[in-house]
């Protein structure tokens, strides 16, 4: 990875307007609304990385407990910046974050990058009938709540 960019866990450093921008448009949050994104942010360990100029090209929040389990989500680098390694090195960095140690579980949900997180440990889920959910597709289509 070029050296030229940057991450942060500060909060005070993600952008939340290229945040949402991204999400918004994603396969996973399409049209979520920015209260919504800046609630996800405020209940997350978040990581940020960021252009030479200082924007925010990517982005990876975790949902934990910091006890047990984590939940890695909103995996994101914009386009351009792809192919330079950031997507694996902001999930490394909230791999190796002192508040993530000792934890029995991560999960995550992808359609379209198992190979990077293949690379990086993780492991389809092989049984998964232990597992269960509630999911609601297209809330972020609705009106807001």
């Amino acid at each position: 990875m070029s050296e030229t960019y940057h991450l942060s866990f500060d909060p005070s450093d993600m952008q939340v307007d290229a945040i949402h921008a991204f999400l918004t448009q994603s396969y996973w949050a399409e049209n979520i609304a920015r209260a919504v994104v800046e609630r996800a942010i405020a209940g997350s360990l978040c990581v940020g990385v960021f252009a030479p100029g200082g924007g925010q090209v990517g982005f990876a929040r975790v949902v934990t407990d910091r006890a047990t389990f984590a939940y890695l989500a909103d995996v994101y680098v914009l386009e351009a910046h792809r192919g330079h390694g950031l997507a694996a090195r902001m999930v490394t960095a909230l791999h190796d974050h002192p508040e993530l140690q000792g934890l029995r579980r991560w999960m995550l949900a992808t359609s379209d990058a198992h190979g990077l997180y293949a690379a990086l440990g993780w492991t389809a889920i092989e049984d998964s009938t232990p597992f269960m959910q509630r999911h609601f597709p297209y809330v972020y289509g609705q009106a807001a709540q």
